[in-house]
C-alpha cells in the first residue's frame, strides 16, 4: 500500500512551487558551479566542486522526495468537507488551557506545512492527534513533553 501524503492544497502549491524553483533555477545553477569548478584544474583539492557536487546531491534528493509527495499526496479541501464542528485535518481550532485560561489557535496542517511560529501544526503532533474527531465544547486531556495537559475546545474553523 502507498503511504498517501495529507495536505492542504496550499501546502500542495507550495511544493509544487518549489519542485519548480529546484528544477528550474537551482538544478542549472548547481550545474553552472559544477562546470566552473571543473575548469579551475585538479578536483581533489577543489573545494568548490566539492561543495558543488554535494549541493548537487542534496537538491537532487530532495526533488525526488518532493516527486515522492506530490505524488502520493492527498489533498483535503475543506470546502468539500462538511463543517459539523468536528476537529478533521485542515481545520484551525482555539483551544484553553483549563489550568492557566491561556487561549492558542493552531491550524492542523501535513508534515510539510507544519511550522509552530505561525501556529500551524503536523496532523501527527501529540496536539493535533489529541484533537481530531473532537466537537467543540470538548474537553481533552493531551500528554505534552511537560505533561497531561487538559483544554476545552472552544472554537473550530473551518478555513
Amino acid at each position: 500500500m502507498v503511504q498517501r501524503y495529507p495536505m492542504t492544497p496550499e501546502g500542495h502549491q507550495a511544493l509544487t512551487l518549489e519542485l519548480q524553483e529546484r528544477k528550474t533555477v537551482e538544478r542549472p545553477r548547481i550545474i553552472a558551479a559544477i562546470a566552473e569548478a571543473r575548469a579551475h584544474g585538479d578536483l581533489k583539492e577543489n573545494a568548490e566542486y566539492h561543495a558543488a557536487k554535494e549541493q548537487q546531491g542534496f537538491s537532487e534528493g530532495r526533488i525526488q522526495e518532493i516527486e515522492a509527495k506530490l505524488s502520493a499526496a492527498e489533498i483535503i479541501d475543506l470546502t468539500k468537507i462538511p463543517h459539523d464542528g468536528r476537529i478533521v485535518f485542515g481545520v484551525t481550532v482555539e483551544i484553553e488551557n483549563l489550568d492557566t485560561e491561556e487561549r492558542k489557535s493552531y491550524k492542523i496542517v501535513g508534515d510539510d506545512e507544519a511550522d509552530f511560529k505561525l501556529n500551524k501544526i503536523s496532523v501527527n503532533s501529540p496536539i493535533a492527534r489529541g484533537l481530531i474527531g473532537k466537537r467543540e465544547g470538548d474537553e481533552v486531556k493531551i500528554e505534552t513533553p511537560k505533561g497531561v495537559v487538559e483544554y476545552e475546545i472552544m472554537q473550530v474553523l473551518y478555513l
